[in-house]
């Protein structure tokens, strides 16, 4: 570990390669965007990890369709935010961590800083549960040679070394691709009930007025919207410029948006899947107890009368742990970089985020048996709830600052909506903890 000048090079750290996808604004429309197109796709893989299929699942099976508008008011919200993160990095060429070190008293930069590695450290142990559980379910592996597996992919970083960024978003877009294929696939095998579906995306109190329902309602909030996801957003976006100029900038906010909205759009829909797949082939079928991942692998077989069903659900399943990996690893050199300015290869960085996710994974699995990964899938999405508004209030209150931000800083309705949003999120997630603590 060494304190790096700002001309030191890492494996595709999008610090070292700021501005290098360069636009031209003469160029049509189509063509920046398509440059601009990556950013929100390595953001938008966190919204469709492991911990989201556990939430996804159990709320399908106990409850239909009808939890399926809080998967779309979540991404709704995840939207929000990450459109503020990528604005605050453009208006500003410096990040989210960046920002909160040189704002904040060392005291509470370093917090935040801690609170930040938690919160990846937490969505990675999700990401080497659901890998071990693709292990297990494709290859009959024990669960713990399947945690002892996921370290493998350090390798995998490595052998990435000086390949680009761009490189790195279409292996990303390749493992999206994947995913969504699986659930398209799987839907086309259960073929749900359309009609039913369908209103299931209408909002509805009702639903929520007992506490089980809730419950399973905030951990869809907690899974969806991540809060290193935030200070990784407001760094990448810096590898896309139109020019430094006020007309470029705006420019670029504008693209960003598109690309945001539409990769979120993608996480939305595949979230949706999973909750539908759960709906159609177990609640629909009496089968309301089905709250693990493994559980779900079990009985999609039988169920969708076919052994493809469960094959191409396992196969999915390891995409998404594998996608994640990728934009953790970047976020966590993010993180690091903005607030400590330390500067880590990227396999050194995945072999110290992987090692301290395997720890707990392994004492999970060893003494709980392979239950154990439902419950500590669920746990990781609390430890993540309890992190989101210590990166919230940071980047709203940032970008309200208009002498930071000038002429970027937030409108009015945009501000209101989003300190809306941090107290609705920060009372739920205040609940989901008293809930899981026993105290509520």
């Amino acid at each position: 570990m060494s304190v790096l000048p700002k001309t030191a090079t890492a494996p595709f750290c999008p610090s070292e390669v700021a501005g290098s996808v360069m636009v031209s604004p003469d160029q049509p429309f189509w063509k920046q965007l398509s440059r601009f197109l990556g950013p929100g796709l390595l953001v938008a893989v966190g919204y469709m990890d492991p911990g989201n299929w556990a939430t996804d699942i159990e709320a399908g099976s106990r409850y239909g369709y009808q939890l399926l508008f809080v998967v779309v008011l979540s991404s709704l919200a995840a939207i929000v935010l990450q459109c503020l993160a990528a604005r605050l990095g453009i208006a500003t060429g410096k990040d989210l961590a960046r920002l909160s070190s040189e704002r904040y008293a060392p005291g509470i930069a370093r917090t935040q800083w801690i609170l930040a590695e938690i919160s990846i450290i937490a969505c990675d142990l999700a990401e080497v549960l659901g890998s071990a559980l693709a292990f297990h379910l494709l290859f009959g592996v024990s669960l713990p040679v399947g945690v002892a597996l996921t370290a493998l992919d350090t390798f995998l970083v490595l052998g990435l070394q000086g390949r680009g960024f761009r490189r790195v978003e279409a292996i990303v877009l390749g493992l999206v691709g994947t995913i969504a294929i699986c659930f398209v696939v799987e839907l086309f095998l259960i073929r749900p009930l359309w009609p039913d579906v369908a209103a299931g995306f209408l909002p509805s109190l009702d639903v929520l007025s007992s506490r089980e329902p809730l419950y399973l309602a905030i951990g869809i909030l907690g899974a969806t919207i991540m809060p290193h996801n935030l200070y990784l957003h407001s760094s990448i976006v810096q590898t896309r410029m139109v020019g430094r100029d006020d007309a470029g900038r705006l420019r670029a906010v504008r693209l960003t948006r598109i690309d945001t909205i539409v990769s979120l759009l993608i996480a939305l829909v595949i979230n949706a899947a999973i909750l539908i797949l759960a709906g159609a082939a177990f609640h629909a079928t009496g089968r309301h107890d089905v709250a693990d991942i493994s559980d779900a692998h079990e009985l999609l077989a039988p169920i969708a009368g076919t052994t493809l069903a469960a094959v191409i659900f396992a196969i999915g399943l390891f995409a998404s742990g594998q996608s994640s990996t990728f934009t953790g690893t970047i976020a966590g050199q993010v993180i690091m970089d903005g607030f400590l300015r330390i500067k880590l290869p990227c396999w050194q960085r995945r072999l110290i985020t992987r090692v301290l996710a395997l720890v707990p994974a392994l004492i999970g699995v060893l003494w709980l048996g392979d239950r154990a990964v439902g419950q500590l899938l669920v746990g990781s999405q609390v430890v993540l709830s309890l992190q989101l508004p210590f990166a919230m209030y940071p980047l709203i209150r940032f970008t309200d600052d208009r002498a930071l931000m000038g002429r970027f800083a937030n409108s009015r309705l945009v501000s209101v909506s989003a300190w809306v949003l941090f107290v609705v999120i920060s009372a739920a997630n205040a609940w989901l903890v008293l809930q899981v603590c026993g105290v509520a």
